[in-house]
C-alpha cells in the first residue's frame, strides 16, 4: 500500500490524527468540526492564555459555546505544550493570521515562526494545508523548500494543502459543514488528500487546479467585498450632499432580482480579511511590475470613511465621546482591524476624552492603541455626560433606543434607527 493510499485508509476509518496550529476565531471552529466528525486533534498555539482559558473548559470565542469545549476537551482535542506532538499527527492544519507590516506588505511572521517550530519533528506520510489567507505563490514559497531541504518527496512521501477558510463569525446560517470548501494541492496526489480529509467535514468540496488559484480565489472573494462596500461608502458622501438615503437607495436597488447584491456603508472595513487582502495582492501586483488603482482605490476609500464621518460630525467645544461597538461587526467579539481604531487614532489627536461601550468586548488593547481601553457600562447619566455618541458597530444587545433617549447627539454610521427620525440622531 502506497504512503498516500494508507494516509486516505486512515482518513476514512477517522483514525488520522490531527494537529490545528493556531486556536483563534478559524482554528477553534475547526477543532470542534474535527471532533464531532469523530477525529482526535491536538491543539498547538502559543499565546498562553487561550490554551490557559481552553483547560478551563471555557470558549474565548462568543460564536463557540464553552459547552462544546466541554464535549470534546480531554476526549476527541488535547492541547499540547510542545511541538513536538506535531509527530504524533498524520494531518497538520495551520490556522495562523497574516497581518501587514506597517508599510503594508505581507507579514507572514506567524505562519514562519510555526514552521520553524514544528520542522524537525515532520515525518514521512503526513498533510500539512495551510489555510491563511495569503497572496498567490505563498504556500510554494514557504512550505515547499522546507519539505525539500529535509528530501521529502512531495506527492509521494509528503503532502501539501491549501483550503482557504471561509469563516463567517455570528453567522448561524452557514458554518464549516455547509459552506463549500475549496481545496488544492501542490500535485495530484496531494490535492486528493486535502479533498479527502475536508470532505469528513464539509459537505461540498471544490477542488481547483493548482494551490496559486485557490490562494488567489481567497483575495478575490475578500476584495469582491472591499470594493462594493467602497462603493457605497463613496456614493453616501454624494448622497448626503444631495440630501437623499443612501439606505433607502439601497433598499430600492435591491428589488431588481438579478445583476444587483446590495451592500451597505458603515464606518470602515474591518476583520482580517477585508481591510488586509487587498494589499496582499497589491503588494504581489507591484512585484510583477502592475499597479492595480481599483484595489488600491478601494482600500483608501474605505479608510477615508471614517475621517469623513469625523469630519461631518465633530465640532470644537465637543470634549467627551463615546464610541458605541468596538467589534468590527455585529454580534461577535472580535476587534480586529475595527473601524474602532481609526476614530480613536482621529479623535485622540484632537485631545478629546474617549470612552467606549460593547458588550462583547470588554477589553480594547493593540499594538495601534497607545493604552488600554476597557468597555463602560451605560446608564441615563452616564450617556447625558458625552457630548457625542457614535454607534460603530450595531450590536442586537445594544438598547440604541435606549441610548437615542438619553444621549445628546447621536452619529449613527450603521442605519440603527432606519426610517426613524430624531432631533439627536445624524445619520452618517
Amino acid at each position: 500500500m502506497s504512503i498516500k493510499d494508507n494516509l486516505i485508509r486512515l482518513i476514512d476509518k477517522k483514525k488520522a490524527k490531527v494537529g490545528v496550529i493556531g486556536l483563534g476565531y478559524v482554528g477553534l471552529p475547526l477543532v470542534k468540526h474535527l471532533c464531532n466528525s469523530s477525529f482526535k486533534v491536538i491543539g498547538f498555539d502559543d499565546d498562553k492564555r487561550k490554551i490557559g482559558t481552553l483547560n478551563q473548559k471555557k470558549s474565548y470565542i462568543s460564536s463557540l459555546n464553552s459547552s462544546e469545549i466541554k464535549k470534546i476537551l480531554n476526549k476527541k482535542f488535547f492541547l499540547s505544550s510542545s511541538y513536538k506532538d506535531i509527530g504524533k499527527v498524520d494531518i497538520i492544519i495551520l490556522c495562523l493570521p497574516t497581518p501587514l507590516t506597517k508599510s503594508n506588505n505581507p507579514n507572514l511572521i506567524y505562519i514562519k515562526k510555526a514552521l520553524h517550530s514544528i520542522k524537525k519533528f515532520l515525518k514521512a506520510g503526513q498533510l500539512i494545508v495551510l489555510e491563511s489567507s495569503t497572496y498567490p505563490g505563498c504556500t510554494n514559497e514557504l512550505i515547499v523548500p522546507l519539505l525539500k531541504r529535509k528530501k521529502f518527496e512531495i506527492g509521494k512521501d509528503f503532502f501539501v494543502g491549501y483550503s482557504p477558510e471561509r469563516e463567517d463569525p455570528s453567522n448561524k446560517k452557514f458554518s464549516i459543514r455547509n459552506i463549500p470548501k475549496i481545496c488544492s494541492g501542490v500535485t495530484k496526489n496531494c490535492s486528493i488528500v486535502t479533498q479527502k480529509i475536508y470532505s469528513k467535514i464539509a459537505n461540498k468540496i471544490v477542488t481547483v487546479s493548482n494551490i496559486e488559484t485557490a490562494e488567489f480565489t481567497k483575495i478575490f472573494e475578500n476584495l469582491y467585498r472591499s470594493v462594493n462596500i467602497a462603493l457605497v461608502n463613496e456614493m453616501k458622501t454624494i448622497c448626503r450632499k444631495l440630501g437623499l438615503d443612501i439606505h433607502e437607495i439601497i433598499s430600492a436597488a435591491k428589488t431588481k432580482p438579478f445583476g444587483y447584491e446590495a451592500f451597505y456603508p458603515g464606518p470602515g472595513v474591518g476583520g482580517h480579511c477585508i481591510p488586509i487582502d487587498p494589499f496582499y495582492l497589491s503588494w504581489l501586483a507591484k512585484k510583477n511590475k502592475i499597479n492595480l488603482k481599483f484595489i488600491e482605490l478601494s482600500g483608501k476609500i474605505n479608510d477615508f470613511i471614517s475621517k469623513w464621518i469625523i469630519s461631518n460630525s465633530l465640532k470644537n467645544n465637543f470634549n467627551k465621546i463615546l464610541l458605541v461597538g468596538a467589534a468590527y461587526k455585529k454580534n461577535v467579539d472580535d476587534p480586529r482591524e475595527s473601524p474602532i481604531f481609526n476614530f480613536i487614532d482621529i479623535l485622540s489627536k484632537k485631545k478629546i476624552k474617549i470612552d467606549y461601550h460593547d458588550p462583547h468586548v470588554q477589553k480594547l488593547e493593540s499594538r495601534k492603541l497607545k493604552k488600554v481601553f476597557y468597555s463602560k457600562k451605560i446608564n441615563s447619566t452616564m450617556l447625558r455626560k458625552y457630548d457625542l455618541i457614535y454607534i460603530i458597530t450595531d450590536h442586537d444587545k445594544i438598547n440604541f433606543d435606549y441610548i437615542q433617549k438619553h444621549g445628546k447627539r447621536i452619529i449613527d454610521t450603521r442605519n440603527v434607527y432606519k426610517n426613524k427620525k430624531y432631533k439627536n440622531v445624524i445619520k452618517l
